[in-house]
């Protein structure tokens, strides 16, 4: 048999051990961030789904098992919700990461004039605070706001109650979440401009035009900023409760349809102080971002082009 030799690691010298705990005292910040404002809620609000902690009830605290788990899995309203949040993450993420990408390639592009102005106006309504921009938009999208008087004036003689139909109200929210999609723009665009030029003058050459070098050349070397941008879209769908909470204080009018799976989870904690069974929602929530989260990771093998790994 052939005796396996383990390489022992050599022992750092005096300026290497220098190096390394000054890099430790220069992440120790951060480290204590994490175990203060991260992990440490995190647990707490584990131990929490085993407890039954509520505000409201002045009781002693005691051990209840999974009691509030079975009780999610009763709870119709938290499932309504997540369905709510479901419906608005189909609608939104095609949107939030396929226009982002396309308006970066017009910005991008020598043939269209005042990109720098273009620019500027794309990404001009991001640095507006979000909740200013919503109710800019809840007055936009009235009965008698400026998108119907728009859609009125092309010809639509009965345009939608944005507002106040359960249908509609989805794609409303949809529109006021293009306010913010500048952020996505410039992603994409620093994508755009750090593609090598080579590619294309080897695609051009053998007779590629516009839409073979995009499908090509372009889709697959941003595929990874693509991917990227649908991470960051996803988490933040999965949060999403900012705006219905301002535009409808919190009522899911019309009919429920906006009563965000974080919008229940936010009047679980602090509407109904209900600690315990909010920190079920709120770990049922993290399981959920977790499990799309890996599934996308694993799907990105099949798509996601690494030029480094070639």
């Amino acid at each position: 048999m052939t005796a396996i030799r383990i390489r022992r690691r050599p022992p750092l010298t005096g300026m290497a051990r220098r190096e390394a705990r000054h890099g430790f005292l220069f992440i120790l910040p951060w480290i204590i961030g994490f175990v203060v404002f991260t992990l440490t809620p995190m647990v707490a609000t584990f131990v929490f789904t085993f407890l039954n902690i509520s505000l409201e009830d002045q009781g002693p605290v005691r051990f209840v098992g999974l009691d509030n788990y079975a009780r999610l899995l009763g709870d119709e309203q938290a499932w309504e919700s997540l369905w709510v949040t479901t419906r608005y993450a189909l609608m939104w993420l095609p949107v939030v990461v396929v226009l982002p990408f396309l308006l970066a390639l017009v910005v991008n592009s020598s043939r269209v004039r005042g990109t720098g102005l273009l620019r500027v106006m794309l990404f001009m309504p991001y640095v507006v605070p979000f909740v200013a921009g919503g109710l800019i938009w809840q007055n936009m999208l009235v009965e008698d706001g400026w998108v119907n008087s728009a859609l009125q004036w092309i010809g639509i003689s009965d345009p939608p109650s944005w507002w106040n139909d359960a249908t509609w109200v989805t794609p409303g929210l949809v529109m006021v979440g293009l306010w913010g999609l500048g952020a996505g723009i410039i992603i994409n665009l620093a994508g755009l401009q750090a593609m090598p030029n080579d590619l294309y003058d080897a695609a051009r050459l053998d007779g590629a035009g516009w839409w073979r070098q995009l499908v090509n050349v372009t889709v697959p070397m941003m595929s990874p900023v693509i991917f990227y941008t649908l991470i960051l879209a996803v988490v933040e769908v999965l949060q999403y409760f900012l705006i219905p909470l301002v535009l409808f204080n919190g009522t899911g009018d019309p009919d429920g349809a906006t009563r965000f799976f974080n919008l229940y989870l936010y009047q679980t904690f602090f509407t109904y102080q209900e600690m315990s069974y909010g920190s079920t929602l709120a770990w049922l929530l993290f399981v959920i971002t977790l499990i799309v989260t890996l599934v996308l990771f694993r799907a990105s093998r099949r798509w996601v082009y690494y030029r480094s790994e070639r």
